[in-house]
């Protein structure tokens, strides 16, 4: 093994690792992926440590809570949790809460959680339902479900209430990718305009023609920004989930598209340029398919053939036939690909075919070492009848296994090896006798976006963190 000060030095954020760059690798697929997996926008945002007290500071934390998460975008359910006029649901971040509402219209609409009497909210936490009113549970003042107040006890004791004073309050709602969004600051700028190049990208994707097949929340051992960036790159690929070989992390994409939505792209089916020795085509064709067919003949690879192309072809005929669907003009790319894109401050969507994910993080309000895990695995609707309603919420606890929810397949053992490293940082934290990070200057780049978002949000609102 090399020795790291062996390493030629390139000047700050223009290093990159070996070989092909993935943009030169997509196009040598025989399929022309989606436009914008050829935009390529990488950054480099400077090289200072991050503090661990970004972490494990009750200021810090509480300074989020008033500054950035009460003035971000955040989705809250999908459309397919309101089908029905009276459908509703509750989304708490923090100490926020919102309730988003199907209305007698048809319309979406989202109030603070909150009566308007006394401040008892409406309904619990985290719950979804069917109602015709929202009435409070503490003195019965309802509220229709466009807001209207409707009835109010002894109404005869208020003569300075009105029904225009005392309407529900409204958050700001909108809808992107199948979900429904909400944002608590009443001055919030337009969710299309908050998602930057989000909208133009998933045109081309069709993510929000799909259901919710399965939907794991998981209570997790860190702060949510730790949880957040052990998903924002693949440099820990080779350790955590390759036990320390190589294979086809190097070729990982970082970019970011300023200044709320970042993205990799990590490729499948490739090798690494820094393996001693190339594997063969038919052993990364064995490789990849050593999970679907266990017990089974691997499969030969014709001759002449790329492993990543005969498996693309092969995927899309499996997902075909489970799905219903022709999924034969994919690209590679979108169909083996994992294709992460990131909008600031918890949400990370998946457009792939093979790796159709969805990730929300939150913090847990009363332990600044613990988070809250949203992973959803979604699936394309069937052409010919309804996809399924959205399934119960499988809910795991800090020692709980990820293999526990059999939606997940083989990837509940994945997230457990990303789980275990998760509770050593927060461990570390505190222990370490360097009191912050040090991150890459591209391939924890995205990292490094997050917690200056964060940071600009803080100021903003009158909070100047530490250095």
């Amino acid at each position: 093994m090399a020795d790291v000060r062996d390493v030629p030095v390139a000047a700050p954020g223009r290093a990159r690792a070996p070989g092909r760059t993935l943009h030169e690798e997509l196009l040598a697929d025989p399929t022309t992926p989606p436009w914008p997996l050829l935009e390529e926008s990488p950054v480099f945002l400077g090289d200072e440590d991050v503090p661990y007290t970004n972490y494990t500071s009750p200021e810090y934390a509480a300074a989020e809570h008033e500054h950035m998460w009460s003035k971000t975008w955040q989705w809250a359910c999908h459309l397919d949790h309101l089908p029905e006029p009276g459908d509703y649901y509750v989304y708490d971040v923090g100490h926020h809460s919102a309730l988003v509402m199907r209305t007698d219209d048809g319309a979406i609409k989202a109030y603070y959680n909150a009566c308007m009497h006394r401040g008892t909210q409406l309904r619990r936490p985290g719950t979804c339902g069917f109602t015709r009113e929202l009435k409070c549970p503490f003195h019965g003042w309802t509220w229709a479900l466009d807001g209207t107040l409707t009835d109010l006890p002894d109404r005869w004791d208020f003569p300075h209430v009105g029904d225009e004073s005392h309407r529900l309050a409204e958050l700001k709602v909108d809808v992107f990718a199948g979900f429904v969004w909400v944002n608590f600051d009443p001055h919030a700028e337009p969710l299309s305009t908050y998602l930057g190049v989000l909208p133009a990208h998933f045109a081309e994707f069709g993510f929000e023609d799909r259901y919710i097949e399965t939907h794991v929340r998981k209570h997790m051992p860190c702060n949510w920004k730790a949880a957040v960036e052990a998903f924002l790159e693949a440099y820990h690929v080779r350790e955590t989930h390759a036990t320390g070989k190589l294979g086809d992390e190097v070729t990982t994409q970082y970019d970011v598209f300023q200044p709320n939505i970042s993205r990799f792209i990590h490729t499948t089916g490739m090798d690494s340029p820094q393996r001693p020795e190339p594997r063969t085509e038919q052993q990364m064709l064995t490789h990849l398919t050593r999970n679907l067919r266990a017990g089974m003949s691997p499969l030969e690879l014709p001759e002449g053939m790329r492993a990543r192309d005969f498996y693309a072809k092969y995927v899309q005929a499996e997902m075909g036939q489970a799905f219903g669907r022709d999924f034969s003009h994919l690209s590679e790319s979108i169909t083996l690909d994992s294709i992460e894109y990131f909008c600031f401050p918890n949400a990370f969507f998946f457009p792939g075919l093979s790796l159709p994910m969805v990730y929300r993080f939150r913090p847990d309000p009363d332990n600044n070492d613990a988070s809250y895990f949203d992973l959803l695995i979604l699936r394309s609707r069937p052409l010919d009848g309804e996809a399924p309603p959205p399934p119960d919420v499988i809910e795991l606890d800090v020692d709980d296994s990820y293999t526990l929810a059999k939606g997940l397949g083989g990837l509940g053992r994945v997230y457990d090896q990303d789980t275990a490293n998760m509770a050593a940082q927060t461990r570390g934290f505190r222990s370490s006798y360097k009191r912050a990070q040090t991150l890459g200057n591209y391939q924890e780049s995205r990292g490094r976006h997050l917690q200056q978002r964060v940071r600009e949000y803080l100021i903003a609102g009158g909070y100047h963190p530490a250095s």
